[in-house]
């Protein structure tokens, strides 16, 4: 790889990190949520998935289906999921979000995508084109690289 291109990979990457650090410093319900990462993490799995078993977030998460639970009951102290039979096999439980989850889930999606649209409203048509094109370019390569399991 030659020496621009390692260059170039260098600033973007600092500069997504720069913004990253950015957007941290605004006010967000993510932070006012007390959360731990491990039950963030089966938030946003439910939030992708619509539901999932023990079985299903313990696999994704990489740990055993007893801490799954404790994550689970902690989440449904908070209200923000429930447990409920699978209606495909009695013998599964199956855990979602409750509506409060949503909100949450939809509350932090909101606050970023306003952070970024405030950016994006200070930018002239010419760089917005080239931004699309460009964050397109970006979503196919890594859609590629999904699939091929890259």
């Amino acid at each position: 790889m030659s020496n621009e291109r390692e260059d170039l990979i260098q600033r973007i990457t600092e500069t997504q990190r720069s913004l990253g650090r950015l957007f941290a410093q605004q006010h967000s319900p993510l932070f006012d949520s007390n959360l731990t990462m491990r039950q963030l993490k089966v938030i946003v799995i439910l939030a992708l998935n619509g539901s999932a078993s023990g079985q299903d977030l313990a696999h994704s998460l990489g740990v055993g289906l007893g801490t799954v639970t404790g994550i689970v009951d902690r989440l449904v102290a908070h209200g923000l999921v429930s447990r409920h039979e699978d209606p495909h096999d009695r013998r599964v439980r199956r855990v979602e979000l409750t509506p409060a989850g949503t909100r949450l889930i939809e509350d932090i999606n909101n606050v970023g995508s306003e952070h970024y649209r405030r950016i994006m409203d200070h930018l002239d048509t010419d760089t917005l084109r080239a931004l699309d094109r460009v964050t397109r370019t970006i979503r196919t390569v890594a859609e590629k690289l999904s699939a091929t399991g890259e």
